[in-house]
C-alpha cells in the first residue's frame, strides 16, 4: 500500500494481527528484506515495515535525510495505521532509526530490537568518508557502494537504490547523533542481535552492555543475520514481542 504524508509517498505493509512489531531495515535495502520475519510473526503480531523516504519504493525527496526526520516518518506510519504502541526493531540504519525514534516518542515504544547497529556517532574522519562517499553516489550512480558490499543478495539491493536517495540517506547518517545517552533511559525489554562473525560486533556488544534490561543474542553469522541465520532473529523477535504483550502500558 501507499502511504503519503508531507509531500512523500511510502510504500508499505500491514500484516497480521496482534501486538505491534515494526520493522526498519537497513541502508540500500528495502522492507523485503524482513519477508522471513515478517511470515514467522505474522502469526502472532501486526507487523508493519515501509520503505525509507529515498529507498526501495519510496519516494526520494530532497536531502539529508536526517535520523530525526526518519524518526517522524515512522510515526506519521503509525499514525496513518492506526499503530499507538509497538516493538521496534531496526538492522544497521533502521536501528539508528529506533533509537531516534525512542528519543523522541518514548511513549510510544514497548520493546526494542537492535540488529547488527551501532549506537554511537560516527568519529571525524568517518563521518567525511560517508559524505566523500555520497558526492560519489551522486555524481556515479549506486556503483561505488555496490562495490564495497560482499554478498550478491546486497550487491542487487544496492543496484536497484535511486543513487539521490542513496546519498541524502549516508549524508544524514554522516550527521547523527551518539545514542548512547539513552541507554540509561531504557527501561523496556530490549534484544540486541548480531552475527558473531560480524566485524562490527564489538558495537552490539557495546549496546547490551550499556543498556540494562537488554539481552544479547550472538548468531553464527555475519553482518546480514535476517538473511543469514533467519530463524534466529525470528525467534529472537519472537520472544521479545511474548515480552512486551502482557506488560503494562
Amino acid at each position: 500500500m501507499q502511504i503519503g504524508f508531507d509531500g512523500v509517498q511510502f510504500d508499505a505493509l500491514d500484516e497480521g494481527s496482534g501486538p505491534a512489531i515494526v520493522l526498519l531495515h537497513e541502508f540500500g535495502f528495502a522492507k523485503e528484506s524482513w519477508d522471513a520475519q515478517a511470515a514467522a510473526l505474522a502469526g502472532t503480531a501486526r507487523v508493519v515495515r515501509f520503505d525509507l523516504r529515498g529507498m526501495g519504493r519510496s519516494s526520494v525527496p530532497p536531502g539529508p535525510y536526517l535520523m530525526e526526520q526518519l524518526a517522524s516518518d515512522v510515526a506519521g506510519i503509525c499514525d496513518a495505521l492506526g499503530v499507538e504502541r509497538a516493538v521496534f526493531a531496526g538492522h544497521g540504519l533502521g536501528g539508528f532509526v529506533a533509537f531516534a525514534f525512542f528519543r523522541m516518542f518514548a511513549e510510544r515504544c514497548t520493546g526494542l530490537a537492535l540488529i547488527a547497529t551501532r549506537g554511537d556517532a560516527d568519529g571525524a574522519a568517518t563521518a567525511q568518508a560517508r559524505l566523500q562517499l555520497a558526492d560519489r553516489v551522486e555524481r556515479e550512480g549506486t556503483a561505488p557502494l555496490v562495490a564495497l558490499e560482499k554478498t550478491e543478495r546486497a550487491r542487487e539491493c544496492l543496484r536497484q537504490t535511486d543513487p539521490h536517495g542513496a546519498a541524502a540517506m549516508l549524508r544524514g547518517i554522516a550527521m547523527r547523533a551518539s545514542s548512547q545517552d539513552l541507554y540509561d533511559e531504557i527501561d523496556l525489554p530490549v534484544r540486541v542481535v548480531a552475527g558473531s562473525g560480524d566485524p562490527d560486533v564489538a558495537a552490539s556488544r557495546e549496546i547490551a552492555s550499556g543498556i540494562s534490561t537488554a539481552r544479547l543474542d550472538l548468531l553464527d553469522c555475519g553482518a546480514l543475520p535476517m538473511w543469514e541465520a533467519p530463524a534466529g532473529v525470528t525467534a529472537s523477535l519472537e520472544e521479545l514481542v511474548r515480552a512486551v504483550a502482557g506488560r503494562p502500558a
